[in-house]
């Protein structure tokens, strides 16, 4: 019933700034929950990248803060990351997740299939 659809990402050149979108299905509540990014790099762990809480205030990991922008749109069910100045190192599965009803951050019960990221030199 609950979907998460990821979209927006590709192959891009360092310097690049895409953004990426994750549109929720079947999540009633989409307003009262936190909604986060992560992201897994081939062989490594995944990783926390922002999360956005119900009031719209921001966390990001200090590898990507100042560069990429968390921000959600309740009226579509949508969340967005904005990612400008990619590096090599930022290639990743980029998945988003949805928390408890609530608001709560830190606890994911739902998540996207993800969309690649690959940034080239």
């Amino acid at each position: 019933q609950v979907q998460l659809v990821e979209s927006g990402g590709g192959s891009v050149q360092a310097g690049g700034s895409p953004r990426l979108s994750c549109t929720a299905s079947g999540l009633y509540t989409y307003s009262t929950r936190c909604m986060g990014w992560f992201r897994q790099a081939p062989g490594g762990e995944r990783e926390f990248v922002s999360h956005i809480n119900i009031n719209s205030g921001t966390t990001y990991s200090d590898s990507v803060k100042g560069r990429f922008t968390i921000s959600r749109d309740n009226a579509k069910n949508t969340l967005y990351l904005q990612m400008n100045s990619l590096k090599p190192e930022d290639t990743a599965m980029f998945r988003c997740a949805a928390g408890p009803t609530g608001g709560a951050c830190g606890t994911w019960y739902y998540w996207g299939q993800g969309t690649q990221v690959t940034v080239s030199s």
